[in-house]
């Protein structure tokens, strides 16, 4: 019979992003469901990697005078390091700079190209440069910002291979109607149906802008759009398109584990390509939420930003897996809080389970020289624990399969909890103190080291550490993975006359107050750190042009409610600027105003319109009052 199998990814991590919290946050529930799966049986592979091409990357390189291949070789190591710090089993790291992973990307356009779906045309559209992605004249925020970074957009007109995406809109919200578990949870099902229905465009799948990404065969003028070079990176690393012995074994995927803000990319661009190429789609993809902190948006400049490396160091790897896993549903959006950190540290690792390993060895290291004793003299409650540890493995495997991780920590927790009643109520120091009652007080105290042996197993794929550990103070198993889990899951299958091992406390409890003022000063120097990085020399200053600009005429920019259009008089020359202040004044209001202007600034495009300046003004509400200079002052004259 063959072994069964499973596969679970998490995105591709941009190398042009430092590792927070949310990085963390999908890669360890991704570690936690193939460690799971392992334990269960099955043959796993979990990949994880990083995206290396694209605009933003090689404009990153240039600013650091290196290749961006470089750059990207650079900084890889920051996600590779912190997996490693954070216990991750991936089994393979994908980059897509990797020349296997380029070869399947130009094999999967030419594939789509060949079966009718790729076509050349002309592209016009508002570019986001941040998230590498275009959007539609409609869909832009305040005239002319990205509605999912709300940074302004550039406007470009450029040849592009379209793929023929709408061909398959029907096809698609079939497979999602028939497959109710494609996309999870619910709620993120339904926001892709109904944007599928809204009707599927043709997507652009090449630039000709930039140079760094996987070049399109046979027209080496055309660089291939990064979503389909990142995407690409799930079958790739199977072997793809050569029909590998990886590919077969493990294809379709059975997660993919993605933060809701790439979801789209994931459930629809992702799935049309793959049936344009004639593969399965994933079995899953599974969009779980954001984290705030404290109730903010994570945001530098905050002070905020949580960085997982600190966080490690500060309250060790199992600590942040556990909470991280228990503190939130998994699909919801959570807040991330050092007061519940510590709280779940304290109550739930140090008190719950790490009080009642210690003072169980403690009484066996007391009352049988630290040997486990045989189990001779049943009680119905013992029967009552050994239904509750069978319960319990049966509801985390559902909940862990669902990836549950927060309900499935919850039933664990309970048979703690019911471990500590039994203790409780038995009373073994009681019992030790009546020699006809040795039988029984070994009894009692197998069944509670039976408990924590089970306890071990179910808490390996949150906190691997904190098992191994408790398994080694048991002197139970040392491979955990060469056991039989069937026979693990059962009760009172620990062997007796065994002797323990070293008694170690698992958790220490934590100073609140120490740890907040820690936590504070962090966030304080962070603060100050950002502000030292904000602050500009002389010289910096010195190379903006700021010159007396008088206003001749303005108008309002049709579909805009912020943005006028003025006509500046720069002495010397006329400049046309686009202004957000239609909310505070009127065109006609303007006209003969003398006001400072940028003068060297890059032209840009908003809503359409050329702008070779700015004018400064200062912000108040959702209003911009204009710096306006005495009408002595001639146009053209320098402001210092």
């Amino acid at each position: 019979m063959n072994q069964k199998t499973f596969y679970v990814s998490t995105p591709i991590y941009y190398v042009n992003d430092v590792p927070h919290i949310g990085h963390a946050y999908t890669t360890v529930a991704a570690d936690t469901i193939a460690r799971y799966k392992r334990l269960a049986g099955y043959d796993v592979f979990f990949l994880t990697g990083t995206d290396e091409h694209g605009q933003k990357i090689e404009h990153a390189a240039s600013d650091k005078n290196l290749s961006p291949k470089e750059l990207a070789d650079n900084v890889v190591t920051r996600f590779k390091n912190l997996w490693e710090k954070l216990n991750i089993s991936n089994d393979h790291f994908i980059r897509t700079t990797e020349e296997y992973h380029q070869k399947t990307v130009q094999a999967v356009f030419t594939k789509m190209k060949e079966n009718g779906d790729i076509y050349l045309g002309e592209y016009e559209g508002w570019y986001c440069t941040p998230c590498e992605t275009y959007w539609t004249e409609t869909q832009l925020l305040d005239g002319n910002c990205c509605p999912s970074c709300r940074r302004p957009t550039t406007k470009l007109k450029e040849p592009s291979y379209f793929f023929r995406m709408s061909k398959y809109q029907d096809k698609l919200l079939e497979h999602i109607e028939r497959n109710p578990d494609f996309i999870k949870p619910v709620s993120r099902r339904n926001e892709i149906i109904s944007f599928i229905k809204e009707g599927l465009k043709d997507l652009s799948v090449s630039r000709v802008s930039f140079k760094w990404g996987v070049p399109v065969p046979g027209d080496e003028k055309h660089v291939i759009y990064v979503w389909i070079d990142a995407l690409t990176n799930y079958i790739s690393a199977l072997g793809y398109p050569d029909r590998s012995e990886m590919f077969d074994k493990y294809w379709p995927g059975d997660y993919h584990i993605v933060g809701k803000d790439i979801l789209r990319f994931h459930t629809v661009y992702w799935p049309t390509m793959l049936l344009s190429i004639g593969v399965d789609l994933p079995k899953s993809v599974f969009a779980h939420g954001w984290w705030t902190v404290e109730g903010q948006k994570m945001s530098k400049s905050l002070g905020n930003a949580i960085d997982p490396y600190w966080l490690a160091d500060k309250f060790g790897v199992d600590p942040i897996r556990y909470f991280l896993l228990r503190e939130v549903p998994f699909g919801l959006d959570g807040d991330f809080s050092f007061k519940a950190l510590i709280h779940r540290i304290n109550s739930d690792l140090a008190n719950d389970l790490g009080n009642l390993l210690n003072r169980t060895l403690g009484m066996v290291n007391r009352y049988f020289d630290g040997v486990i004793p045989e189990y001779t003299d049943p009680e119905s409650l013992d029967e009552e624990l050994a239904d509750t540890i069978k319960e319990t493995f049966e509801k985390m495997d559902a909940q862990i399969s669902e990836l549950a991780f927060n309900k499935a920590l919850s039933s664990i927790w309970e048979l703690v909890g019911f471990l500590n009643r039994y203790v409780d109520t038995t009373t073994p120091w009681f019992l030790a103190k009546d020699e006809d009652k040795r039988g029984r007080l070994g009894s009692v105290l197998y069944c509670v080291l039976d408990g924590l042996r089970a306890l071990s197993l179910m808490l390996y794929p949150f906190i691997p550490e904190t098992s191994v550990n408790m398994r080694k103070q048991l002197n139970t198993e040392k491979d955990i993975y060469k056991t039989n889990f069937e026979e693990l899951k059962k009760a009172r299958t620990l062997e007796s006359g065994i002797r323990l091992g070293e008694i170690k406390q698992l958790y220490p409890r934590l100073d609140e107050k120490e740890i907040l003022a820690d936590v504070k000063n962090l966030q304080d120097k962070e603060k100050e750190e950002q502000k030292a990085e904000e602050l500009i020399d002389f010289e910096t200053f010195s190379k903006m042009k700021i010159k007396v600009g008088q206003i001749y005429a303005a108008e309002k920019i049709k579909k805009s409610d912020k943005l006028l259009k003025l006509q500046v008089d720069l002495g010397s020359e006329n400049r046309q600027i686009v202004a957000g202040i239609a909310k505070t004044y009127a065109p006609e209001d303007l006209i003969g105003k003398k006001v400072a202007v940028v003068a060297n600034l890059k032209p840009a495009k908003l809503m359409g319109v050329d702008s070779e300046g700015m004018v400064l003004a200062a912000s108040g509400d959702d209003r911009h009052f204009l710096i306006e200079i005495d009408e002595d002052v001639k146009a053209g004259s320098p402001v210092k």
